[in-house]
């Protein structure tokens, strides 16, 4: 089993249908994405000596280049080690080096500074750069087939993203992308060759995932020229294309329905927007649902269950007259078809229905397990059980309701306080644009509530304002006691909110003031 035999039947069947298109021109058609991919494949083994299992990185905003590079990989039987281009040198390096890379395919912009990497790496030999000399050479026609690999083999290393420390590397085999694959299939989405995703988010994580499905189907992949996401970029190039499906952190789809151009987008070719990374407000989706209509699918999965954990997909979203709407639009949905959900407290011991605890899932997407790292795979999993770290409920009907990461779960005074309940409640205000609850270490309490609040543009909302809307809204102890206004707050190069930088921001006035 080689996950690149999907782009090898989709190339036998649909040799002239397009395979990837770059702003508003082909690039490549099925026939010749295969014969690329069969191309890189051959030179990375015959021309750089590598064998297979061997790891080779691709550090690379979104381009074409960046799936005949992945797919080379994958044709000669290596690990695919699929790398934020928006990381710092540093970070790049510890990747590199912690995967055992020693060939990375970069882009010309990036080039220079991961050569450098190559002088001072124990690992890296080779960068090649998208559209060099050395990268056209590897497209020489002299193709090879997909090497065989084993079900259980790596296909994919996947990073996280280091909020809690050093970057650990998820394990995902030939088999865990498979099953992502036909998970899509059953439950999100059936794909046609008509059909197209447009990559406007990383393809070295959630859009690259569901490339894979899209890849299987000889549907196109329409990368922007930006690289990225650019509101209207994407506005001009979906009349262009059919069937267009588009993946977005909860933070870009606020981008899109807020952008002054919706109101004159036109949005027939639009087919689904997926969306995940976060829990998005409710407030939005609303929003989203009156601009899109029905378009609308929520996933929630992690790199180390690759977006196959729950979801909510777009009949949920058009029966606005059911009475739990409302609860239902709020929560992560169901269980996919191939997974198990599990709520657990600190012991592992099952909870009861509608009680918070840690999320668990078990089934074939979830990961091998931690490149090189035994304890950290010997702490995410336990009895064939992945251990999220996010704290959820299930409620009667089956829909799971995401409350927070379990590190940012606020405990004050013994009780436990979910941070999302009360963001939801602030962003009901007009004045308020964006906002992040953490807690704040205290004596007695061990740590307090507080906001960090972003003001609407022209809004000069203040604190009397937020704690009343507070009051008359939840629970008097869950109300923030110091509100923190801001011009931006900190995210990571996938639009989260870093809520680390903002305990540690805390926790050095702390300190700061205690030595005073």
């Amino acid at each position: 089993m080689n996950i690149a035999a999907l782009l090898a039947k989709a190339a036998l069947t649909f040799p002239a249908r397009p395979a990837i298109s770059w702003g508003t021109q082909l690039w490549s058609d099925y026939g010749a994405l295969h014969r690329a991919a069969g191309s890189i494949g051959r030179a990375l083994r015959e021309d750089y000596g590598l064998a297979p299992g061997d790891r080779v990185a691709i550090a690379m905003p979104n381009r074409p280049e960046f799936l005949e590079a992945q797919f080379g990989i994958w044709y000669a039987g290596m690990v695919a080690v699929l790398v934020n281009s928006k990381l710092h040198p540093s970070e790049f390096d510890y990747i590199f080096e912690n995967s055992g890379a020693r060939v990375c395919f970069t882009a010309p912009e990036l080039a220079p500074e991961l050569e450098k990497l190559t002088e001072r790496s124990c690992t890296l030999e080779t960068v090649i750069s998208a559209g060099s000399e050395p990268y056209k050479a590897l497209l020489a026609p002299a193709e090879m087939a997909c090497e065989s690999r084993a079900p259980e083999d790596p296909a994919w290393l996947f990073y996280t993203s280091g909020t809690t420390g050093r970057p650990k590397g998820a394990m995902l085999s030939h088999r865990n992308l498979l099953v992502m694959t036909l998970s899509y299939f059953a439950d999100i989405d059936p794909i046609s060759q008509e059909d197209g995703v447009l990559h406007a988010a990383p393809l070295s994580h959630a859009s690259g995932f569901y490339g894979l499905p899209h890849i299987a189907k000889a549907a196109n992949n329409i990368i922007p020229k930006s690289g990225g996401f650019d509101p209207e970029e994407i506005f001009d190039l979906l009349p262009r294309y059919s069937g267009v499906t588009l993946f977005g952190a909860p933070t870009m789809i606020v981008r899109l329905i807020n952008h002054p151009a919706i109101a004159s987008a036109d949005l027939t070719n639009l087919k689904m927007i997926y969306y995940g990374g976060a829990p998005m407000l409710v407030a939005d989706v609303e929003k989203a649902l009156d601009i899109f209509g029905s378009r609308l699918v929520q996933i929630y999965g992690q790199g180390e269950a690759p977006m196959t954990i729950s979801y909510l997909p777009r009949h949920f979203y058009a029966d606005r007259d059911h009475p739990r709407f409302a609860a239902r639009i709020a929560s992560a949905g169901i269980a996919r078809t191939d997974v198990q959900i599990r709520i657990v407290d600190e012991n592992d011991t099952p909870l009861p229905t509608g009680e918070a605890g840690e999320i668990l899932v078990r089934g074939d997407v979830v990961m091998l397990g931690y490149w090189n790292n035994p304890e950290a795979t010997a702490s995410a999993l336990k009895d064939g059980w992945l251990h999220t770290g996010d704290v959820g409920s299930i409620d009667e009907e089956g829909f799971l309701t995401l409350m927070d990461r379990s590190k940012d779960m606020i405990i004050s005074g013994g009780t436990n306080i979910y941070p999302r309940e009360i963001e939801e409640v602030l962003l009901r205000h007009d004045g308020v644009h964006e906002v992040s609850v953490v807690g704040r270490p205290h004596a007695d309490w061990g740590e307090e509530v507080v906001a960090f609040v972003v003001r609407a543009e022209g809004s000069d909302v203040g604190a009397e304002a937020l704690e009343q809307l507070c009051l008359d809204n939840i629970a008097r102890f869950k109300r923030p006691k110091e509100y923190f206004f801001e011009d931006a707050l900190p995210k990571n190069n996938y639009g989260k909110i870093m809520k680390r930088d903002l305990r540690d921001r805390l926790a050095a006035e702390a300190d700061q003031a205690g030595g005073n």
